[in-house]
């Protein structure tokens, strides 16, 4: 008798689990001579909704983790995804892409981990400053999350593109509700597996396939996402009411060809001012 392969069921990838799409809905993924692949979830505003929810209890504690913490659990992300390398190799190989060029791309996603990684614990000291003052106070400016992102993977490179937007926004200590390529969509529900047995909190990274321009006008009006960015060019065209309606910030990566940019995790943080007064002495003549 032949036995018959188990074939992978690609699901969603919301607060740390693997949930079917609400609707029920599903798309076809086919190699180049047409056989299927995959079917894919097809994601709908409920299941946008869902990953928010799951985003935002999630950030506050991830935010509080020490940066150093954060960039341990990034490292691990990238040892995870090295030692799957094979895995990860075959399942892009399948979609038609060159073998060649998949080790590359793997090779690249680990390395935009590693990068990140090392960034955890000192974007703040770079970026930060002590500003000047005509008062005796002193002012310091430091960075700190926006909250929760809505990202916007390539459609090209399944899984470097996929990488390239969450690490910079959860490096900052953000959480993130991304939307994977569409065609070459099954990568990224193998890296959200990767996620799910590392260190990363459940909702801190969530994953959903399905279609942009479905997607893109509730990512765009939801009132608890705090920003948007897209590797995918431009939004779609009539959203911008909507995204400053609760004064969304937004940002287009498409045009960045430098992956590794510490200035992107600038993009979905805040600054935030303090002030303190100077004490001074009498004794002394002067204080701090």
């Amino acid at each position: 008798m032949t036995r018959l392969n188990i074939q992978k069921t690609y699901k969603l990838f919301i607060g740390g689990k693997f949930p079917r799409t609400e609707s029920g809905r599903f798309y076809s993924i086919n190699d180049s001579k047409g056989e299927l692949i995959a079917n894919m979830c097809l994601s709908s505003r409920k299941d946008f909704r869902n990953a928010v929810v799951a985003a935002r209890k999630a950030q506050s504690g991830w935010a509080e983790k020490t940066a150093f913490n954060r960039s341990q659990i990034l490292y691990r992300l990238a040892e995870m995804l090295e030692t799957r390398s094979k895995s990860f190799v075959d399942e892009m190989v399948l979609l038609g892409l060159s073998k060649r060029k998949v080790e590359k791309e793997l090779e690249k996603s680990v390395d935009c981990l590693v990068y990140y990684a090392g960034w955890c614990d000192k974007y703040t000291a770079l970026f930060s400053s002590v500003n000047p003052t005509a008062s005796s106070h002193f002012n310091f400016s430091v960075h700190e999350p926006t909250g929760v992102v809505a990202a916007i993977a390539p459609e090209v490179s399944p899984l470097l593109g996929l990488i390239s937007v969450i690490a910079p926004v959860i490096t900052g200590g953000n959480s993130v509700v991304v939307l994977a390529s569409e065609k070459l969509a099954t990568s990224s529900i193998s890296f959200a597996e990767v996620v799910q047995n590392s260190d990363v909190p459940g909702g801190v990274i969530n994953i959903l396939t399905g279609n942009l321009a479905e997607l893109a006008p509730h990512m765009a009006s939801h009132m608890d996402v705090n920003a948007i960015v897209t590797a995918r060019g431009a939004l779609i065209n009539g959203l911008e009411n909507e995204i400053v309606s609760n004064v969304k910030r937004n940002y287009d990566w498409s045009k960045s060809i430098d992956i590794h940019n510490p200035y992107k995790i600038l993009d979905t943080q805040e600054v935030k001012t303090t002030w303190h007064p100077v004490q001074t002495s009498a004794a002394s003549g002067g204080g701090y």
